[in-house]
């Protein structure tokens, strides 16, 4: 049976193991854009649920899993980050009221998870997380029914995961061209693998990253570091000198006494000392036996429990407070809250009618916690939240179940598609007709991106290497050129139709006036008399320019 401090301790294990591995997670990424990383996310998701079960000390498995269900709801970052929450929220609601959990409970609860997480993806595609996940959580049942121990359960959950993981290339074209396997999929293993090893061996995986380190998860002492529920309070320490005593028995009898007393017992000895370590209430106790076997050299004594309440004070002091955003009353009938990063654009969002920017977008996916505080910081009764970024849509949609206000998350995919869906906002017009418009305005936009390659790769018949200068058009890898100002026009030359009547350059950090002002006026005089070219100084990272042809 698993218990409620095991799964604590097992969702620190997994959030250490994929913090440790999360650079191989990013990777796997076979895309060459720079963006919000499947290993970072999914590792920024579960620490989140980590921090919050450190603090879990007694009771059922299944009040530590709604702790950590939470924990990741409001934490969940990018579109693995969102479905790994779902698989534990799953999972949490699998186990409501259970104080300790069999081998066919976790399977079933697993199953719930998977169940959750394909409902929420439109479109689901097998050889990703889901696949993974759904394959593991079958192999658990497989195993269930058999009788398998809550442990054996598990172990046949990762070997199913891995089996899966292997196979994903077969079901992802793109994947097997590329000769890797899932980022996701790659981090729900490694999550799984976590939480195996406190399940099989009792032992917390450490962090290698001293400053992701769960401070709660273990409190160093002078030869032993403790790890998991405090149960006596004094870490006791001592060494007796055996003077002209040497039986054979003594240490063996020694420990049997202070196992009687306490735990986490280390008696070691020779013909000169036994050197003793044991946690235990009586330390006096303690003592009193071993002056039995000769003259107390040196005496240590901590009080375990004020150790790590120092320790837990220490780390939050250390650790800067975020500025939160404070609630404000739904007194207006609208509001709005937009995802994006660069003061220029945050003032064209602002400028119209967006009442909170939440910072974010490539490589920078804010968490559905973020979103969350700047809807319910906005004064309206109904909350349209834009997150123009195809990595953020889930997350912003899992804060409409959260915010004490409606939220209607209007799907943009880039910076274009919210500022046009901002501009057919009509305050006359019913909610309905409005969500309609905003959403066929921003598919009326097309968006083109200029940045630089992330890694070396070879994606849809392009082989990029790491800086090139590249351009996608509406997401599509479309060339690579040598300088951004060629790039933006080039790209300009292939988006802009006879059809179109407004093109927008927004360009961003590394980019100079001049060289701004040189890629407009090519482009202008390549768009013709019927099309209105405009600039904007939009300071966004990542991208170099950022086009909207309409």
């Amino acid at each position: 049976m698993i218990t409620g401090a095991q799964l604590r301790d097992a969702y620190i294990s997994a959030s250490n193991l994929i913090g440790n591995e999360k650079q191989k997670v990013d990777e796997l990424n076979i895309f060459p854009v720079p963006d919000g990383d499947t290993g970072t996310n999914m590792s920024m998701t579960i620490a989140s649920a980590a921090r919050e079960v450190s603090r879990f000390e007694d009771g059922g498995i299944g009040q530590c899993a709604s702790i950590a269900a939470s924990a990741l709801l409001r934490g969940a970052r990018g579109n693995s980050g969102v479905i790994l929450s779902l698989l534990f929220r799953g999972f949490a609601k699998g186990l409501k009221d259970v104080t300790e959990a069999g081998g066919q409970q976790l399977a079933d609860a697993l199953a719930i998870g998977v169940e959750a997480a394909y409902g929420a993806v439109m479109k689901p595609t097998e050889g990703t997380i889901l696949t993974v996940a759904r394959v593991a959580a079958e192999e658990g049942k497989s195993a269930a029914v058999k009788g398998a121990s809550a442990v054996e359960v598990w172990e046949a959950m990762c070997e199913g995961a891995h089996r899966a993981l292997a196979a994903t290339p077969e079901l992802l074209p793109v994947l097997k061209k590329a000769g890797v396997v899932d980022a996701g999929g790659k981090g729900l293993t490694l999550i799984l693998e976590g939480m195996l090893s406190v399940f099989q061996k009792g032992i917390v995986i450490p962090s290698e990253n001293v400053e992701e380190q769960q401070p709660e998860v273990s409190v160093k002492r002078a030869v032993a570091e403790w790890e998991g529920e405090i149960t006596f309070t004094y870490c006791t320490e001592f060494i007796v000198g055996r003077g002209d005593q040497k039986a054979e028995e003594d240490a063996k009898n020694l420990r049997a006494y202070l196992e009687s007393i306490g735990d986490c017992v280390v008696v070691v000895d020779d013909d000169e000392i036994i050197k003793v370590h044991v946690h235990t209430d009586g330390p006096g106790n303690a003592l009193q036996e071993g002056l039995k076997y000769g003259q107390l050299l040196t005496v240590k004594i901590e009080n375990m429990r004020e150790q790590k309440r120092r320790a837990e004070e220490e780390a939050a002091a250390a650790k800067p407070e975020k500025q939160r955003l404070e609630r404000a009353e739904p007194e207006n009938d609208v509001g709005f809250v937009a995802v994006s990063a660069g003061e220029g654009i945050n003032g064209l969002f602002r400028d119209l009618g967006c009442d909170q920017i939440v910072s974010g977008g490539q490589t920078m996916n804010p968490s559905t916690e973020d979103i969350l505080e700047a809807v319910q910081a906005v004064p309206a009764k109904t909350v349209y939240v834009l997150p123009n970024n195809k990595n953020i849509i889930m997350a912003a949609e899992q804060s409409v179940e959260l915010a004490d206000r409606k939220v209607v998350v209007v799907p943009t995919r880039t910076i274009p598609q919210g500022l046009s869906a901002m501009l057919s906002f009509d305050p006359d017009r019913p909610q309905e007709e409005n969500l309609l418009d905003m959403v066929r305005a921003a598919e009326h936009v097309s968006t083109g991106q200029v940045t630089f390659a992330a890694r070396d790769s070879e994606y849809d018949g392009h082989r990029i290497k790491e800086g090139e200068i590249i351009a996608l058009n509406n997401g599509k890898l479309t060339f690579s050129e040598k300088t951004p100002v060629k790039a933006v026009t080039k790209l300009a030359k292939t988006m802009i139709k006879k059809d179109s009547s407004f093109v927008t350059i927004i360009y961003g950090e590394g980019i100079t006036d001049e060289e701004a002002e040189e890629a407009r006026s090519v482009i202008a005089s390549k768009a013709g008399d019927n099309v209105e070219v405009t600039m904007v100084n939009g300071g966004q990272p990542i991208y170099y320019f950022i086009l909207s042809v309409e």
